[in-house]
């Protein structure tokens, strides 16, 4: 796969190199947001990985501006574990969150998760129209969006695919490991965290009674 680092730090972009291209991807890295170029790298690319701290503009404002122009997953990089960033990451529109260091095969399956992911969520003329109303809400399965009032919501893709998740299975409980394997695609590698604040902010977004938490069993679509 060909892999679009944005990190300033050269000694990481080198290890994250040398590892990653021995797992047969390309890595093109750029030490900060290339600016106007980046709709071209962007074009060329599978997958960004995206440091936060990076000097000038940050991560969350480089995520912000690949959002607005594409689709392509994003996985954000940080030394960082605070609950804070985590949120920040997944509102500004990464696909997923990972600490460093990280050992190089956990970062390819994260990697390959997130891009097949992709992948098999993009919509193709075979799927249903509009799949109905639930709670107020229209959950459009082939545009791969939300409404209310006919009006999308702003929501990432993360939060989409959630929505997307919860429509396909109305009225039952899923837990943050279920949640994770459906959505995230990472049953064993990812963190129960990324579960619990990307519903915190899809509620937000749709509402609190939307969405149930289900005390000791997970959360559950509530139409």
């Amino acid at each position: 796969m060909r892999l679009l680092l944005i990190e300033d730090d050269p000694q990481i972009v080198e290890a994250l190199e040398m590892s990653l291209e021995r797992l047969d991807h390309t890595v093109v890295a750029v030490a900060a947001d290339p600016g106007d170029g980046l709709a071209a790298l962007l074009a060329e690319s599978d997958l960004v990985l995206l440091d936060i701290g990076l000097p000038g503009a940050d991560g969350f404002s480089v995520c912000r501006s690949i959002r607005a122009i594409s689709t392509i997953p994003i996985i954000m990089l940080t030394a960082r574990s605070d609950d804070i960033d985590m949120v920040a990451g997944l509102e500004a529109g990464a696909d997923d969150y990972v600490v460093k260091p990280v050992s190089p095969r956990v970062l390819d399956a994260r990697i390959k998760a997130n891009v097949r992911r992709a992948t098999h969520d993009s919509p193709s003329t075979t799927d249903t129209a509009a799949d109905g109303p639930v709670a107020g809400l229209v959950v459009d399965r082939a545009a791969a969006a939300v409404r209310r009032d006919g009006v999308d919501l702003q929501l990432s893709p993360i939060e989409t695919r959630l929505m997307l998740t919860f429509a396909d299975h109305p009225g039952q409980v899923l837990s943050r490991d279920q949640l994770l394997a459906l959505v995230w695609d990472q049953s064993y590698l990812g963190d129960s965290r990324l579960v619990d604040n990307a519903i915190q902010r899809l509620r937000s977004k749709v509402g609190d009674a939307c969405v149930e938490t289900v005390r000791g069993f997970g959360y559950r679509f509530a139409p």
